[in-house]
């Protein structure tokens, strides 16, 4: 089964095209991945403009379908089905991506798959690795951070959610604060390397409180006061703030995840989304859940950012259980994993 996969719902215009193994098993080849990175036309900006991004997938989608199939060898005959982000994102992009695979889908009688970007991420480490339903998920990026139960494509429990902001737009506004760049997750974890992790105290939202949702605002504001009283041009206050600011992170996140093993215990914590790249926020999570008798499982890391591979994965999953859509499906902007659960609701499991 091959499924050709197009992202387009931040600021990555990407297509992959992934190839499973008969049968139901987890574990697939990825064929073609290409992924055109937008930082140029947004940096200057600190931050993502939706119009500019709208714009450059429409300018480099097409290009890049052919780029994938090329690198993969095939033709779209060749394909068994066509997989697109329908949501939740910024709906410019999504509409992009979704009107696409749409065209192609009719054109060369395939199915077509409208996959939601957060199970893109949640399905992602079986694409890599041998993890079997249900596991635990701590899905963590620019714009989401939760901690679900997957029980199967389309079958998820949350079990807590951010009350505010995300964990990967606190590292972004961070970065921002201090000059570091954009993106900000990768600059503040270079920017921590050799930094003194204990020297500055930043409060913990939520932490050691019940349940599993996370709040990231205050650390937010906590980070911006404290660089209005640090020394102009020193280096290593930068270094020791975002070592500091790195291990607060590890700290929430840590606590929050074992509140999960602890209410829905699993044999296997995955860690996915943007902010699974940071190596040492993996290294914390192991150790939290090796403590509870469980095993830590991520993509690797260039399957952590968006990309069309994930997508295409999800597509895989969902075609082997008749899970297609009709050529009428509208993009969504907002589209919940559970669309059941709610802010401090009571875990289901």
């Amino acid at each position: 089964m091959r499924v050709l996969g197009i992202e387009t719902s931040c600021d990555e215009t990407a297509v992959a095209i992934v190839e499973a193994p008969a049968g139901t098993g987890p574990v697939g080849r990825i064929l073609a991945n290409v992924v055109y990175s937008q930082l140029t036309e947004h940096r200057r900006f600190g931050g993502v403009v939706p119009e500019i991004a709208a714009r450059a997938h429409l300018e480099r989608l097409d290009g890049l379908v052919i780029e994938a199939l090329a690198e993969a060898g095939l033709g779209l005959a060749d394909l068994d089905g066509i997989a697109a982000t329908g949501g939740p994102g910024l709906i410019g992009g999504v509409l992009v991506g979704v009107m696409t695979g749409k065209a192609l889908a009719f054109a060369h009688d395939k199915p077509f798959l409208a996959i939601n970007h957060l199970e893109g991420h949640a399905l992602s480490v079986r694409l890599t690795e041998q993890v079997d339903f249900p596991y635990l998920l701590l899905l963590a990026s620019g714009g989401h951070c939760q901690l679900l139960t997957v029980r199967g494509p389309g079958d998820f429990a949350r079990l807590g959610t951010t009350i505010d902001d995300a964990a990967g737009e606190c590292f972004d506004k961070t970065a921002k604060l201090l000059g570091l760049g954009f993106p900000g997750g990768p600059a503040v974890e270079k920017a921590a390397v050799g930094g003194d992790p204990q020297r500055f105290a930043l409060p913990r939202p939520m932490w050691r409180k019940p349940g599993c949702d996370f709040s990231f605002s205050g650390l937010k504001t906590a980070v911006r006061q404290t660089i209005e009283k640090l020394p102009p041009n020193d280096p290593r206050a930068v270094a020791d703030l975002c070592a500091s600011f790195q291990r607060t992170v590890g700290d929430v996140l840590a606590d929050r995840c074992g509140n999960a093993l602890t209410l829905a215990p699993s044999p296997t914590l995955v860690v996915a989304g943007g902010v699974a790249a940071n190596v040492y926020l993996r290294g914390r999570l192991e150790t939290l859940a090796a403590s509870h008798g469980a095993r830590l499982v991520a993509p690797p890391i260039k399957l952590c950012t968006d990309n069309g591979a994930m997508i295409a994965w999800a597509g895989v999953e969902r075609l082997r259980l008749g899970l297609t859509d009709a050529l009428d499906f509208r993009p969504r902007p907002r589209w919940p994993l559970d669309p059941g659960a709610g802010v401090g609701a009571a875990v289901r499991v």
